[in-house]
């Protein structure tokens, strides 16, 4: 929008040119000539600078608006009620866009060749050659700054909202990698022993019974251990404790330039309680990731009578619908026996869940 705000501001200066005519006739082909220019523009930016969609600045797309702008010639050029000076404004809005269509060592000719068309234009036509020009490169160069600016800052908005999401992936790809060290330190020794006890057990199958099935029963037992420990492990890694992970999201938005507020009691919660938290905060803290405008984020745990409450808070909550932005979690909170709660107050973003303790 921005980029088309400077190309529409400088079409708009031209129909005003074009209605100071006296010929009615003038003023059709002239206003004719910007609405075919606008919309070979409006398809160009849209297919290079749109977010979201990928760059596809070639031939064919520059096409457009080069046939448009040249048509624009002879139907803008002589409207007006001084010559060649309504095509100066047609000029400007090119000499703005072409920033955004080219790369910048390649967008100075066609701007250096507008401005001589606009010349040219008024000079043919008896119109004031030097207005002209002054229209088209202060207009124009004003118009490129100006969607230059746009341009670079709407590119670092993007890189940020990437950079958040990378920081999210990082974080989750750490915890699996902790999680895979942890187990290999727990079975890394029982699988060594295990493997060593079989291949001495498969030698002995034939020379000595007996110490055999001493050394079965050895690998059974191994074996056993190391199912146990697997168990405890992976129950340890489901039922992480809810404060740690707390400050984990925290430290995660932190590294993300949001500024982060915890609050918890000091008392670790009962495990029937923080695995349902635990999916909603996850979900909350990856939703304020994603939001590029989040610059703050509140979490509060708070114990009550019976059972926990999770709040999370954030500014800037996009503009996405309270129902799609934590998918699936108000009915696994609702099998907990908890409850989800999401609304929007003030520029602020609140995701509110209970569980209560079964009894």
């Amino acid at each position: 929008m921005s980029a088309a705000s400077g190309v529409a501001a400088c079409l708009a200066l031209t129909v005003l040119q074009l209605l100071r005519g006296p010929d009615g006739r003038w003023l059709a082909l002239g206003a004719t000539g910007c609405l075919l220019l606008a919309v070979a523009l409006a398809g160009a930016l849209y297919r290079t600078v749109t977010p979201g969609t990928a760059p596809t600045t070639n031939g064919w797309t520059l096409a457009a608006p080069a046939l448009a702008a040249a048509l624009s010639v002879p139907l803008v050029g002589p409207a007006g009620d001084t010559p060649g000076l309504a095509w100066s404004f047609v000029g400007a809005a090119l000499v703005g866009v072409a920033p955004l269509l080219l790369p910048a060592r390649y967008a100075v000719t066609p701007m250096a060749a507008t401005v001589l068309v606009s010349a040219a234009t008024a000079w043919w036509l008896g119109g004031p050659v030097r207005d002209a020009v002054t229209v088209t490169v202060v207009l124009g160069l004003s118009v490129a700054v100006w969607n230059v600016l746009h341009l670079w800052f709407w590119t670092f908005l993007g890189q940020a909202r990437e950079g958040r999401d990378a920081l999210a992936r990082l974080a989750a790809t750490e915890e699996r990698l902790r999680f895979a060290r942890d187990v290999y330190d727990l079975l890394g020794n029982h699988l060594a022993a295990i493997a060593f006890k079989a291949e001495l057990a498969s030698r002995l199958a034939q020379v000595d019974g007996e110490r055999t099935k001493k050394e079965v029963a050895e690998i059974r037992a191994l074996a056993t251990a190391a199912l146990a420990r697997m168990r405890e492990a992976v129950h340890g890694y489901r039922g992480v404790d809810l404060h740690e992970q707390v400050l984990a999201v925290a430290r995660v938005l932190r590294a993300a330039d949001v500024r982060c507020t915890v609050t918890q009691p000091r008392k670790d919660l009962p495990p029937a309680l923080t695995g349902p938290l635990m999916s909603v905060l996850r979900d909350a803290g990856a939703h304020v990731l994603r939001d590029s405008e989040a610059r703050w984020c509140t979490i509060e745990v708070a114990r009550e009578a019976d059972g926990a409450r999770l709040t999370v808070v954030s500014d800037g909550a996009g503009a996405a619908d309270d129902e799609a932005v934590l998918p699936g979690l108000a009915d696994r909170l609702r099998d907990a026996g908890g409850a989800l709660r999401t609304w929007r107050e003030d520029g602020t973003f609140t995701v509110e869940a209970t569980v209560r303790a079964k009894r």
